[in-house]
């Protein structure tokens, strides 16, 4: 029997406390795999220019420690403000639905999902390039405003014939700069973002679930709040594999890069079995994710 589950909420604590313990042990990972690699180039003589700078101490020490860390600290503030997004705009937009089948997430509706998830994905970029706005506007202001710009564009044209955009130009220009990262990137975001979301539950409902479907394994604590308690991991990471390569057959058509598709598949693979991997390893120890479902 399929279930039409809807997402309402997510509880902020557990959610933020579990995403930065994943992605701060993905970080120490990541770290250790490039000191080894580092480790090999240097053995191998592939970068004669290391000589005999001691990679491990020099690069790999400082990455296991930062990588971690840097991980673990900025995925509290993203995970922070994302679920935090999320539970503000639910009534609004709506939350993302599911289509279950005891564990097996049959299909995903894609307006509720590609909605929401674009809006989120817009206030970040307005966030983005309202501080990116805030950062170049006083720069072309100066440039427009020191005398001798005016001076230099005006020699540089009579000497050489072309024209360089004066002081009241460039501060024009910062203005229209300004204008379209906080307008435009996010109305861009949110439109690119509905397209690839869509694109995603799309993918999955009609291609993906013929192969395999993402499992979650949801438990009742009490009314509508309910806690995932186990993620099983190959089904889970080969659907979201088979989905991104779907997509990396779309992005590498547009890049002209046709590996695309085999290079998405194994990365998302990996990626997610690591994840499911680490969720369920840590659920039991420091919580897992709650979320209201109605």
């Amino acid at each position: 029997m399929v279930n039409i589950k809807e997402i309402k909420s997510v509880k902020l604590t557990p959610f933020t406390r579990m995403s930065a313990s994943i992605y701060g042990i993905l970080g120490l990972i990541a770290a250790v795999v490039m000191s080894i690699v580092l480790t090999i180039v240097q053995a191998a003589g592939l970068i004669p220019q290391l000589g005999h700078f001691n990679v491990l101490t020099g690069f790999g020490v400082p990455l296991i420690i930062l990588f971690p860390i840097g991980a673990f600290f900025i995925t509290i503030a993203v995970s922070f403000f994302s679920v935090t997004l999320y539970n503000l705009l639910v009534p609004r937009l709506g939350g993302i639905k599911l289509e279950l089948e005891d564990n097996d997430v049959v299909k995903i509706p894609v307006v509720s999902y590609a909605l929401i998830l674009a809006a989120i994905g817009s206030i970040w970029a307005f966030i983005a390039g309202l501080v990116t706005a805030a950062v170049i506007s006083p720069v072309f202001s100066l440039i427009s405003s020191i005398p001798a710009t005016s001076n230099i564009a005006a020699n540089f044209t009579n000497a050489t014939g072309a024209t360089i955009p004066t002081g009241s130009e460039i501060g024009a220009a910062g203005v229209l700069v300004s204008l379209v990262l906080i307008i435009g990137l996010p109305i861009m975001a949110f439109v690119f973002g509905f397209i690839w979301n869509a694109l995603f539950a799309l993918f999955y409902n009609y291609i993906a679930t013929r192969v395999s479907k993402i499992k979650l394994e949801f438990a009742q604590i009490t009314g509508n709040l309910h806690e995932l308690k186990y993620i099983p991991v190959l089904p889970t990471a080969l659907a979201v594999a088979i989905v991104y390569a779907l997509l990396g057959i779309i992005s590498g058509i547009l890049s002209r890069n046709y590996a695309d598709f085999l290079t998405n598949f194994v990365f998302y693979f990996i990626g997610t079995a690591l994840i499911a991997l680490l969720y369920n390893y840590l659920a039991p120890k420091i919580g897992s994710i709650k979320l209201n479902l109605e």
